[in-house]
């Protein structure tokens, strides 16, 4: 719903209030949030209609709360297959059980989702952007077939993609490379009608396999396999997974067909290499970056999500209306927004998680194994405490909280 707002003439020469450069999750999402504020948006996107990506399919925890606080988690619940149980499983153990909403949606899915649910004020263009410019008063957008678009204010949501950040002289800075390695399949059961559970997270069982987690949960029409792995790219194992997928998945994982049901991959292995990078010379004037535009994320560490729902927030219901209430966009405007204390934090979260995730699964020294050993009982301990009173379970994980938590 679009909130009441006067509608004052855009200054002239410009074309729009703001100009949204990338149509994936995180642009879709600022122009339904600013678009519904009564601003006058324009989303440019090279897709008419997004493509089948390999990213986001799993929605859970603060991801949900902040949906709903803009208003697009019914935009969501309606596209995605819901489930409120997720059984954890290390060395064929049970570790614990997770209770919480979740949503599984492929990435597409997703952003057609969002696409749908943009108001009147919010105008979309299919075209590949081939330039930008960026100043303190004025931004302009050139479009091949569609000529230019001019605004108050440029925002870049265009992914890991550097090519219109350089535009802008924007470069990135390496934090890890070749952080992690995520795999994307779809299952379905071999030998009786159903798997044993709906949604299911198996951890690695030894260090030297390089494996954090496998989850498994409803998406679409299928079950759908995200697996998360820190290993180099060019690990012959990452071969034999593409090529014989169940094989290697049963010897890597030898309790996961007592534990889940025998299954078969329907379909091939998609796979996403990810580089955590952080945005550098990123204040500017007239020109705003969120998103992955300004920071990756682990994939295992499941903060992809949660950031850019932050940067969509923060930027859209704080900065934005600060910004538009007076004349010009000079980069001590834009600074307000990358200074922003609760950007910066989740911002923080992001990377201490990405490092927690990938340490915890293959540091071999004598402080990571007493942690890793340490987690995992943890939980086991905490689960059973939980069976026999869970009040006092939630009396004991509220004497300490670790700095970092672990996804579920």
């Amino acid at each position: 719903m679009t909130a009441e707002r006067p509608h004052r003439p855009l200054p002239a020469g410009t074309d729009t209030e703001i100009v949204i450069v990338g149509g994936g999750l995180s642009g879709t999402l600022a122009a339904n949030v600013l678009g519904r504020s009564g601003y006058h948006v324009t989303l440019i996107d090279r897709h008419q209609v997004f493509p089948r990506e390999f990213r986001v399919e799993k929605i859970a925890g603060d991801q949900i709360e902040k949906l709903r606080r803009i208003g697009l988690l019914d935009g969501l619940s309606a596209a995605a297959v819901a489930f409120d149980e997720i059984v954890n499983i290390r060395k064929g153990r049970l570790l614990d059980r997770t209770h919480a909403r979740h949503y599984g949606i492929f990435y597409d899915d997703l952003v057609a989702a969002m696409r749908a649910e943009l108001p009147d004020t919010v105008r979309f263009i299919a075209g590949r952007v081939s330039g930008l410019e960026a100043g303190p008063e004025r931004q302009r957008v050139s479009i091949l077939g569609h000529g230019d678009v001019t605004a108050r204010l440029l925002v870049l949501a265009t992914g890991m993609g550097d090519i219109l950040r350089r535009d802008l002289g924007i470069e990135r800075k390496f934090v890890h490379q070749r952080q992690s390695l995520t795999f994307g399949f779809n299952l379905r059961p071999v030998g009786a009608s159903a798997f044993r559970h709906p949604a299911l997270t198996y951890y690695g069982e030894r260090v030297s396999d390089g494996i954090d987690y496998l989850n498994l949960f409803p998406a679409a029409e299928v079950t759908r396999a995200n697996l998360f792995v820190f290993r180099e790219h060019r690990d012959p194992w990452v071969k034999a997974l593409r090529d014989n997928p169940r094989q290697t998945l049963i010897e890597t994982l030898p309790g996961l067909v007592k534990a889940f049901g025998d299954f078969e991959v329907i379909d091939r292995v998609e796979s996403w290499l990810t580089d955590i990078t952080v945005a550098e010379n990123c204040v500017r004037d007239g020109a705003v970056l969120i998103g992955d535009a300004y920071q990756t994320s682990c994939p295992a560490a499941g903060t992809g999500v949660s950031r850019l729902l932050t940067d969509v927030e923060r930027l859209c219901t704080v900065h934005v209306p600060q910004w538009l209430a007076s004349p010009g966009m000079a980069a001590a405007k834009i600074a307000t927004f990358y200074a922003d204390p609760v950007k910066q934090a989740m911002d923080e979260h992001g990377l201490q998680l990405a490092h927690f995730r990938r340490s915890l699964t293959i540091d071999t020294d004598l402080r990571w194994r007493a942690r890793r050993q340490i987690h995992f009982s943890r939980r086991r301990i905490m689960h059973e405490i939980d069976n026999l009173s869970p009040a006092f379970a939630a009396r004991l994980r509220n004497l300490r909280k670790p700095a970092v938590e672990p996804v579920a």
